[in-house]
């Protein structure tokens, strides 16, 4: 499919919409109505979102590059198998919110609500959390190296099998946090303890 560049879409009603393999660079979306859409396989580069509405929509296989999404409601939504490398959220609506794998790489989600978002498996990778609550938030096996946790609120959340290679572990506060051996090896060393 031909890509889109350059244009704006305002107060559309895209609702129900099942769009596939759509590409769209360098465009705008403010007021846009995508609730209860179905999009597969389409491809956002350096685009504005402004107030859409993701409501109960499905993205699969879809990618949300070097993008920003400002005060878009993603409430019962579901991203399966999504890139969003380099998006920046701003006073988002994320939950609930169903997230089935993808890469969330470079992805900016500071100040973000979080709290009980299944990020199980997802790759974030040196992604900016700073300020972000993530209370009871899922991150089995998650790929967190070189993510900033600044700020993070983890209280209940579960850490088990996530890749924190490179996180700054010092000063988190993890009350009520389920962490494996490994990690608990970490968190100590990060606070000046010595194993032996």
């Amino acid at each position: 499919m031909e890509p889109i560049r350059n244009q704006t879409f305002s107060a559309e009603d895209w609702s129900l919409a099942e769009v596939e393999r759509a590409v769209y660079e360098d465009c705008a979306f403010h007021d846009i109505d995508w609730s209860e859409a179905n999009l597969t396989g389409c491809v956002f580069t350096n685009c504005q979102f402004g107030n859409v509405r993701f409501n109960s929509s499905e993205l699969t296989r879809c990618a949300i590059t070097q993008s920003l999404l400002q005060r878009c409601s993603f409430f019962g939504a579901t991203l399966a198998g999504c890139k969003l490398t380099g998006t920046q959220f701003v006073d988002c609506g994320l939950r609930p919110l169903t997230i089935d794998g993808g890469d969330w790489g470079f992805v900016s989600l500071r100040g973000q609500n979080l709290t009980s978002v299944k990020l199980g498996g997802l790759r974030l990778r040196e992604a900016d959390l700073e300020g972000a609550n993530l209370t009871k938030a899922d991150l089995r096996g998650a790929d967190l190296s070189n993510a900033r946790l600044k700020d993070v609120i983890l209280k209940g959340a579960d850490l088990r099998g996530a890749d924190l290679d490179g996180v700054v572990l010092r000063g988190l506060d993890l009350t009520g946090a389920k962490i494996d051996i490994q990690q608990a090896g970490l968190f100590a060393r990060a606070h000046g303890a010595v194993i032996g």
